[in-house]
């Protein structure tokens, strides 16, 4: 199914099943809905999973979308198909989107997991500090500078690499205090995406939550070890 928002389609699928509750996943970045899809074969609950623009089935090449975009858009998708209690389980810049809805609508959400999630100001050593200092050199000596940055960032199209600019120099720190309803954190001891510390700060700021470290896993904790991930998040969803 498709749905439009600020001009762009996104590509979603619901699950209808019995129960007042649904799961919404949120895949992380350079990934689709279907990373987490094998979740819906698992844990029998009603289900939402979504595209994020500009991956999968939806549009390409969006325009004037921030991380607060994402965040509005699941919310109004929701609004469209009348759903008005969600899970919200997040992976990475998923975890980020789902921090965020569940700071504006606490009254909508009735869970929150948050896998292996970005969000967290990352600490910064020497060399990412010298590729700034570059950077600002080409520029300033009007150098091309076509061909810096990560990988990620340079795959994407002039109006996504704002987009990207935006949601990875947006930090949440300050609104995970504010993150109320009972989460589970859920990292791959071994990630070195988002590491440790990351999932450790979460921990600390979100005072309603749990911590759950996975062995022998590292950023796709749920593929790594994917017997443990649905372990603890399904017994999470389901208790109460």
């Amino acid at each position: 199914m498709k749905f439009i928002y600020k001009n762009s389609v996104v590509f979603y699928k619901y699950i209808k099943r019995k129960g007042d509750v649904v799961n919404v996943y949120l895949h992380g970045w350079g990934t689709t809905h279907e990373s987490l899809y094998f979740c819906n074969e698992h844990i029998k609950k009603p289900s939402l999973f979504i595209d994020f623009p500009p991956f999968g089935k939806s549009d390409k090449d969006i325009k004037g979308w921030t991380i607060f975009s994402y965040a509005t858009m699941v919310v109004s998708l929701c609004e469209k198909l009348n759903i008005h209690k969600i899970n919200l389980i997040g992976h990475s810049f998923g975890g980020r989107v789902a921090i965020l809805v569940s700071v504006f609508c606490p009254t909508r959400v009735n869970k929150l997991v948050l896998v292996d999630s970005a969000g967290v100001k990352p600490k910064r050593g020497v060399r990412y500090h010298f590729r700034v200092w570059k950077y600002k050199l080409f520029k300033r000596l009007k150098l091309d500078t076509s061909n810096m940055g990560s990988c990620e960032y340079l795959a994407l199209n002039e109006n996504m690499r704002k987009t990207f600019k935006n949601i990875v120099n947006t930090h949440l720190n300050e609104f995970l205090k504010d993150v109320k309803v009972p989460t589970l954190i859920v990292f791959g001891k071994e990630d070195k995406t988002t590491p440790l510390y990351m999932a450790r700060y979460l921990h600390k700021k979100i005072k309603n939550s749990e911590l759950i470290l996975i062995d022998k896993a590292g950023h796709f904790c749920f593929n790594d070890n994917r017997y443990a991930f649905l372990k603890n998040v399904k017994s999470f969803i389901e208790e109460g």
